[in-house]
C-alpha cells in the first residue's frame, strides 16, 4: 500500500502559475509510472498528464499542451505537475496516482492506477 500526499494547491489569477508536487507519505522503493487525473465540480475524473518509471516519456491531456509540464525525481519519489498560464476552467481538485504496471509504459486511463492521493484544490479566479 502506498499513501500519496499532494501537495502546491491553491488561489492564483488567470495566467499566473502554480507547482503540485506529489510523493509517498514514507519511504517507499522503485515507485513505478505516475499521472495526475483532475476533477471539476459536477464533472467526471479526467486524465491531464503522465510520466512514466524512468520519467523519459510523458503524456498530455490536449487541453493542457503547452502550459503544464509533469516531470519525476526518483531519489526523492516525487512527481512535480508545473502548471502554467492558467485558465479559470483548470479549475478542479488536483490529484496524483501511482500506475499497477512495472513497466516503462504511459498510462492516460483512471483503471490503469491504484494508488490515489487525497487530493489538493486549485482555483483559477478570471
Amino acid at each position: 500500500q502506498v499513501q500519496l500526499v499532494e501537495s502546491g494547491g491553491g488561489l492564483v489569477q488567470a495566467g499566473g502559475s502554480l507547482r503540485l508536487s506529489c510523493a509517498p507519505s514514507t519511504r517507499t522503493f522503485g515507485i513505478p509510472g505516475m499521472g495526475w487525473f483532475r476533477q471539476a465540480p459536477g464533472k467526471e475524473r479526467e486524465f491531464v498528464a503522465a510520466i512514466s518509471w524512468s520519467g523519459v516519456s510523458t503524456r498530455y491531456a490536449d487541453f493542457v499542451k503547452g502550459r503544464f509540464t509533469i516531470s519525476r525525481d526518483n531519489a526523492k519519489n516525487t512527481v512535480y505537475l508545473q502548471m502554467n498560464s492558467l485558465k479559470p476552467e483548470d479549475t478542479a481538485v488536483y490529484y496524483c496516482a501511482v500506475t499497477r504496471f512495472r513497466d516503462d509504459n504511459l498510462y492516460y486511463t483512471d483503471n490503469a492506477y491504484h494508488y490515489w492521493g487525497q487530493g489538493t484544490q486549485v482555483t483559477v479566479s478570471s
